[in-house]
């Protein structure tokens, strides 16, 4: 579970614990994230997802402390908040951080987690993709363009492991307005680049939601729980929308 410190790998890691999971999280804030772990009765260990020595390191280290590897949530992301992702504004370093994070970490993840999962006899790749991805957002153009990359990323997986015979699958989940500490910051950063009270941004990204509420981590961590379990054996390289209909008329 990388991005497990806070926000919806926390939530998911919680909720897989709860069904009698083993979990390892992994965050690049390693007080947080050993604290969270010890909260929650999850292992911890430090990670930068851009990193690709890393992912074998943490691969190895599941393997050797849960046992094995049957689940990867490739949750960890990056997003920048105010007017600073547009076509005009975002700069080519940030645009390659962005990717670094949000794409290569996910590639490097779907592909670290192959030797493990086929020692485990198969196994589930969950990649965190985003409403984002599915309507035009040139507010968040680097961060958009990612995500619609981890979608495009985790199709290509799934067909590839069905191709080789491995009992690996390989979903996306795409969030919508979720209430976490990265969509704080985002409400922040548009009330601040707009000259607006917290309360209006807030409301303007409601107004969003036909069902007229925010998500939450546990709803993101229910379906990141079906797509983990036998329940979802025949469903690979799909994507789940969990955004309240906001794609509906985005």
């Amino acid at each position: 579970m990388t991005g497990g410190a806070s926000g919806l790998g926390l939530g998911i890691a919680t909720r897989f614990i709860e069904e009698g999971a083993s979990v390892l999280i992994t965050d690049i804030n390693e007080a947080a994230g050993a604290d969270e772990a010890k909260r929650i009765g999850a292992a911890f260990a430090l990670q930068d997802v851009s990193n690709e020595k890393r992912w074998g390191e943490v691969m190895a280290l599941a393997e050797s402390k849960l046992g094995g590897v049957d689940v990867l949530v490739n949750n960890a992301g990056l997003g920048i908040v105010g007017d600073k992702d547009t076509l005009e504004t975002v700069s080519m370093a940030d645009w390659r951080r962005l990717f670094s994070i949000n794409v290569d970490g996910v590639f490097m993840g779907c592909r670290a987690a192959l030797g493990p999962m086929r020692r485990a006899g198969g196994g589930s790749i969950i990649n965190m993709s985003s409403v984002a991805s599915l309507v035009v957002t040139p507010f968040i153009i680097g961060y958009g363009a990612g995500k619609a990359a981890v979608e495009h990323l985790s199709r290509s997986v799934a067909l590839h492991c069905a191709q080789h015979g491995d009992k690996i699958r390989c979903n996306s989940i795409h969030p919508g307005q979720i209430k976490t500490p990265m969509h704080d910051s985002l409400v922040e950063g548009t009330a601040k680049n707009a000259g607006i009270s917290e309360a209006d941004s807030r409301a303007g990204y409601l107004k969003m939601i036909p069902i007229g509420e925010f998500g939450t981590p546990l709803d993101i961590a229910n379906a990141a729980l079906y797509l983990a379990s036998d329940e979802s054996r025949h469903v690979t390289g799909t994507r789940m929308v969990v955004d309240g209909g906001m794609q509906l008329i985005g």
